[in-house]
């Protein structure tokens, strides 16, 4: 029986016969990552964006990064050209139509084109009761989640479709289906992303644009910290999941390189929960 290598026996390995097997694998249909794909990655200069941006070079994409704040990006993309990767980056707060617009600009610009985008920013200004929300704090989170999704994803589609086509992975929650307490708004904005998810593959198809949406459980972010520092909670929360731990930004990033590669070529429509075994059905 066949089994994949440890590292024991790659330390044994000479370099050639390793690249020899790694090609004999692979076999005819050559490497299906997102090689020399260009990828726009919003909400990425920490935690999970950060995470999928990393693996996405990784697997040889060009990889353009963004956040509300310039000394993040340039922390994020040093430290991902110091790993030898392909990335650059830009400020983009995706609230705004210029921003979004530069962001585009700026993976055109750099790299001749958009194939993959990574909707990913979110936020979350308010815990409490979902009564006590204010018609402000609405309008913040539902533009900021789902309508500067909707409008980046029409800003890059026009792109894709110059160059055959193109995936876009949007960043949801598990909370869309089972709501985290004291967070009320914030998981109907992700509930109302799984709607967008469907909507917006059903038009793009034509354009040959796949559009899937990843749902993240609880995963050790600064963004969740709220959720888990407190010991007591965090252990009451690993104990409602079949895989007894909270997640980590990494656990969500290869699944989305997945999507954004070939051998994902027929899905589109979907949500892909990675949530430790959390219920996850409206």
């Amino acid at each position: 029986m066949f089994r994949p290598l440890t590292r024991a026996w790659r330390g044994l390995l000479p370099s050639k016969a390793l690249l020899s097997m790694r090609g004999t694998s692979r076999g005819a249909r050559g490497n299906t990552n997102p090689i020399n794909k260009v990828a726009v990655v919003t909400g990425s200069t920490n935690g999970i964006g950060f995470a999928i941006a990393r693996r996405l070079a990784q697997d040889g994409a060009h990889v353009v990064v963004s956040s509300r704040k310039q000394e993040n990006v340039d922390q994020a993309v040093a430290t991902l050209q110091g790993e030898g990767l392909s990335v650059t980056g830009t400020m983009c707060h995706v609230g705004k139509a210029e921003d979004r617009e530069r962001l585009v600009a700026t993976a055109v610009k750099l790299h001749g084109g958009v194939d993959i985008l990574i909707s990913n920013a979110a936020v979350n200004p308010f815990f409490g009761n979902l009564i006590d929300v204010t018609e402000e704090v609405w309008d913040k989170i539902l533009d900021i989640n789902v309508k500067a999704t909707a409008l980046l994803t029409k800003a890059v589609v026009p792109e894709m479709a110059k160059r055959g086509g193109g995936s876009i992975v949007i960043v949801s929650s598990v909370a869309a289906y089972s709501p985290f307490p004291s967070l009320g708004a914030y998981n109907v904005s992700k509930t109302a992303l799984l709607g967008l998810t469907k909507n917006l593959a059903i038009e793009l198809a034509q354009w040959n644009v796949r559009v899937n949406c990843l749902a993240p459980g609880l995963m050790k972010t600064s963004f969740s910290r709220m959720l888990w520092e407190n010991q007591e909670r965090e252990e009451s929360i690993k104990a409602a999941m079949l895989i007894k731990r909270i997640g980590k930004p990494e656990d969500c990033a290869g699944i989305v390189s997945f999507l954004c590669s070939e051998d994902a070529n027929y899905i589109t429509g979907e949500t892909v929960v990675v949530a430790g075994g959390v219920l996850s059905h409206l």
